[in-house]
């Protein structure tokens, strides 16, 4: 029954859709790697897009539970976060989404064929 339970759960996605400043986004990128691989508890994921040619991106950061973040925000990720800051044209629009279907997410067990 909890297997069924946790099939009816949804994860969260925050999404943080920004620019850098001209030639910043490598920079950018290594911080948030950095930012990211601090995250524990109820962490399922990271995703960074880059439009290309541009110095805007998407962060996509997984989630069990919207709280999740938040237990996630130690001093070494606060630290971070302040290094990055300068990077920011202006600062980023964020959100949180419910994460309604994945899709092809799950790694797929290659097909034995008989012969």
């Amino acid at each position: 029954m909890s297997e069924f339970l946790d099939f009816l759960k949804h994860k969260y996605a925050y999404v943080a859709i920004g620019e850098f400043k001209p030639g910043k986004f490598a920079e950018a990128q290594r911080l948030y790697e950095k930012a990211v691989s601090t995250y524990d508890r109820g962490f399922k994921g990271a995703y960074l897009l880059q439009k290309p040619g541009t110095d805007e991106g998407i962060a996509i950061i997984m989630w069990d539970e919207i709280g999740n973040m938040q237990e996630n925000v130690s001093e070494a990720y606060k630290a971070i976060m302040q290094e990055m800051a300068h990077l920011f044209v202006k600062a980023p629009v964020t959100s949180f989404y419910e994460v309604n279907s994945e899709i092809g997410t799950e790694a797929k067990t290659p097909e034995i064929v008989a012969n």
